[in-house]
């Protein structure tokens, strides 16, 4: 069987999406796709490479922009702007199990094609924010990958009988809340 990199990929998302970012080993992968493990090294260099690539596959939307590459591409507002990347990010996120905690884990080894702080940055660059962008993007992202790394977790935890409840609407309350919070002090900033 002859195997590229994207069918590597492609196969290492189906095993996060089965099976969880714990259980994406080589050895798992290669089974599902028929090779020994050590096939698999042709295509990434290594675990940590595989890793980013799958972030940057959860991160890319059909067209091959990130979702929340829009934002930087639409006439709108600073605070509608913010939103509008954050809920398409928290939405790339959640499409995948533990897709919030693969994408934290291969943003600081930078590894990755997608960064997901970049369209915010622009977003805030073009609405008059100089010199901060970084800090006000990077704040947003963090809020964003933990936030949903903890609900995530809960609905796992509720799934495995560990925990009692899981109320996905008042994720989304608390996401939005806790989202309006920044963006208040971010357009603070711009005035």
């Amino acid at each position: 069987m002859s195997l590229n990199r994207q069918e590597v990929v492609r196969a290492a998302v189906e095993v996060l999406d089965q099976y969880g970012l714990e259980d994406l080993t080589m050895r798992r992968l290669a089974g599902l796709l028929g090779v020994k493990a050590g096939a698999l090294y042709w295509h990434v260099e290594n675990k940590q490479t595989l890793l980013a690539l799958v972030s940057d596959e959860i991160l890319a939307s059909p067209t091959g922009n990130t979702p929340d590459r829009d934002v930087a591409d639409r006439n709108q507002g600073l605070a509608e702007g913010i939103r509008a990347w954050a809920g398409s990010f928290r939405t790339a996120l959640l499409r995948h199990r533990d897709g919030a905690e693969l994408v934290s884990s291969t943003l600081p080894v930078r590894l990755g094609s997608v960064d997901p702080g970049e369209p915010v940055r622009e977003l805030l660059g073009r609405c008059g924010l100089s010199g901060q962008q970084r800090y006000c993007s990077r704040a947003l992202v963090h809020f964003v990958l933990g936030h949903v790394t903890e609900e995530q977790t809960r609905s796992q935890l509720h799934e495995l009988g560990v925990v009692g409840e899981f109320d996905a609407r008042g994720e989304e309350e608390d996401f939005d809340r806790g989202l309006e919070l920044l963006v208040t002090g971010v357009c603070a900033l711009v005035r």
